[in-house]
């Protein structure tokens, strides 16, 4: 942490403020007809299970870039004062075709500031191999890499916790992504909220989240693998994204935070 005072964690009336893009929104747990849940509502659950009071926001918005996130959520989160908040912003980023790495970790380095300088305790991640999980993507590998690096460095600068989910294997099982490979699935979330809490020291928390998953991923590889499965995934994920592209166009165009105010929250399973 900062040499700054901060407040008790977790407390009884504990204020956590979710920032970032699709990731933290939650995309890829739920849908946007029944409701998105995401590892920020369940670490929030999670929270409340320890902090009875908790209450929380989630201003993320699926398709900003970390200089969006920076410039939009940032003062609606301090002016929230939390006593933690999530910072997870940066993918995005990595899929455009100019990738400014230091630029990227500058607008995260700039939140990681300004939220642990007013007292919020603040964690993040760091991203896992995307090759890992669709070939196609190789060249963004070390981009990856570069992130997560200037990610490190930053988090060491201001006292940030984080999780460092890129050096587990089990992180690029297929069973833990959604359909498009690009967010995580309902399991694949539950397992950042584990790790997240195993990070800050949460009650009851532990390393559970870094073990592989029983039995091989033979099903979902199935359909993943070969030409077939890679044709159908450009097909119905990635032209749509390249098309939007195209156009200046974004999946979070016209949307807002989902839960823009502090709220209560409910203690999960």
């Amino acid at each position: 942490m900062t040499g700054t005072e901060q407040r008790s964690f977790p407390g009884t009336s504990l204020r956590y403020v979710a920032l970032g893009d699709s990731q933290t929104e939650g995309v890829g747990d739920g849908d946007d007809t029944a409701g998105l849940r995401g590892y920020a509502d369940r670490l929030a659950e999670s929270l409340a299970r320890h902090s009875p009071g908790v209450r929380y926001a989630n201003l993320a918005v699926r398709g900003r870039l970390a200089g969006q996130v920076r410039t939009e959520q940032l003062a609606p989160a301090l002016a929230l004062r939390p006593d933690l908040a999530t910072v997870v912003a940066g993918v995005n980023d990595l899929l455009r075709p100019r990738f400014d790495a230091d630029g990227v970790a500058g607008h995260l380095e700039a939140m990681f500031a300004a939220l642990t300088a007013q007292g919020a305790r603040v964690a993040t991640v760091t991203f896992p191999d995307v090759a890992r999980i669709t070939p196609i993507a190789r060249p963004l590998s070390s981009r990856v890499t570069a992130l997560n690096h200037r990610i490190l460095r930053a988090a060491d600068r201001h006292g940030v916790a984080v999780a460092e989910t890129s050096g587990h294997p089990v992180v690029t099982d297929p069973r833990l992504w959604a359909a498009d490979r690009l967010h995580a699935g309902p399991l694949g979330h539950e397992r950042i909220a584990a790790a997240l809490a195993h990070t800050l020291g949460l009650p009851g928390s532990d390393d559970s989240w870094t073990r592989p998953l029983p039995g091989p991923p033979a099903a979902v590889l199935a359909g993943w693998r070969g030409v077939a499965g890679e044709v159908r995934w450009v097909a119905s994920f990635a032209g749509p994204w390249v098309g939007r592209r195209l156009r200046g166009r974004s999946s979070g165009d016209g949307r807002a935070a989902k839960r823009p105010q502090l709220l209560p929250v409910e203690a999960g399973d």
